[in-house]
């Protein structure tokens, strides 16, 4: 039987959904796919082929020494060497990393372990993180290091994953170290811009395919429901935006400038996905909607959405993009990461990043024009299927493996 084992940094949130929905395509095509993720409050085992690499406060301490030696991923050698004896007796025909950061594993002696035994990787890259010394993403700080060393790192120390002391220089040649001179490789990328990316980086003498994320068309799609009755915007034009954690490099503030700029009597801004913090930093016309009780009920807000507007200034592949034009609802997004790639000219369109100007005068051509159908969204929405989408790893499973 053909043998699988993916590592993650989570078991739910969108890379756990997508670590869980390749496994479990793997398995229909005759795989046994085992996941292993560090122990935390919401990362809880939910089959039997979990594996889970630490207790929550052994990955908590790993993150804390990680935070203040600058050493991400350097920690955690005893249950590292308990979760590379499992694999000892699972013995993986191959290993699917997806996140690695933020030090719940010992990665030299993960990686030196790949290649002593010369086990077939696979590796989704969900950000910039594997090729940098420490940052998931360099667009806000405008930094270009990556490419040849980096050093004075311009990322802020309080941000994710934490370091107060700077060690990037040496982390990045630690990682290229580490992360170079596998036998069989494949690099994995959501997004045309990460490959291009990847293509510059230490990782470029690997093969790197394109698979974009996929969601579940079952769920987003066109949803009816009251929210537009129970939040008496019934005769406004709703701007939506969601996001898990709303701030700067989500575009928090692009919504409060537009708050101030559009008409009220005609526009409404709902975000979704906010909490206290940010509801203090938010203006009194903007709707707030903490958390969603389910999936349908958030493609009930797409639905009832007439505008997606997404002023992410640093992104991958964003999943909220796929969900809204899936149920109907154009995007407007900014010229970032992969998020243009997601619309085409059938259902949205693209502006430069942080030009708000730009972002408001195509709010209101938008909604003067109605260029948009939902049966165009619809139409594609079809390429977002997940199940045709994360087929293309067992497919590329099948190519990696010898028999």
């Amino acid at each position: 039987m053909k043998g699988i084992a993916s590592i993650n940094l989570i078991n739910r949130g969108s890379t756990g959904k997508i670590m869980r929905s390749v496994s479990a395509l793997a398995e229909k095509n005759g795989y046994i796919a085992y996941q292993a993720y560090p122990g935390s409050r919401i990362n809880l085992p939910t089959i039997e082929r979990d594996i889970v690499l630490c207790s929550f406060v052994t990955s908590r301490l790993n993150r804390e020494l990680a935070k203040f030696t600058g050493y991400n991923g350097c920690f955690a050698p005893i249950t590292t060497l308990r979760f590379l004896s499992k694999l000892n007796k699972i013995k993986p025909d191959i290993i699917h990393f997806h996140n690695l950061h933020n030090s719940y594993i010992n990665l030299p002696m993960l990686f030196r372990y790949v290649k002593k035994h010369r086990i077939r990787v696979i590796w989704t890259l969900h950000d910039c993180w594997s090729f940098t010394g420490r940052c998931p993403y360099f667009d806000m700080t405008k930094c270009d290091k990556w490419q040849t060393g980096c050093g004075n790192c311009p990322y802020p120390e309080d941000s994710y994953p934490q370091a107060l002391v700077d060690k990037t220089e040496k982390m990045w040649k630690l990682k290229k170290k580490w992360f170079t001179g596998i036998e069989d490789m494949t690099i994995v990328t959501p997004s045309q811009w990460l490959a291009d990316l990847v293509k510059e980086s230490f990782l470029k003498d690997n093969p790197v395919k394109v698979i974009n994320n996929g969601i579940d068309l079952s769920v987003f799609h066109p949803t009816e429901s009251d929210f537009r009755q129970k939040h008496g915007i019934v005769d406004k034009y709703v701007l939506l935006g969601v996001a898990d954690s709303w701030g700067a490099r989500k575009g928090l503030d692009v919504f409060v400038e537009l708050s101030k700029r559009l008409d009220d009597s005609k526009y409404k801004i709902v975000l979704v996905g906010t909490n206290d913090g940010v509801d203090k930093q938010l203006p009194d016309n903007i709707i707030s909607v903490h958390r969603t009780q389910n999936q349908k009920e958030l493609a009930e807000i797409y639905t009832a959405a007439d505008l997606f507007v997404n002023p992410t200034r640093e992104e991958n592949y964003p999943t909220v993009n796929m969900e809204s034009i899936a149920c109907g609802t154009p995007v407007l997004t900014f010229r970032t990461g992969g998020s243009p790639e997601i619309p085409d000219e059938t259902c949205g369109t693209v502006v430069d990043c942080g030009d708000i100007d730009a972002l408001e005068s195509e709010i209101i051509r938008i909604t003067k024009e109605k260029p948009f159908s939902q049966e165009a969204c619809l139409q594609r929405a079809k390429a977002f299927d997940k199940d045709k989408l994360f087929g293309e790893y067992v497919n590329l499973y099948e190519n990696r493996i010898c028999f």
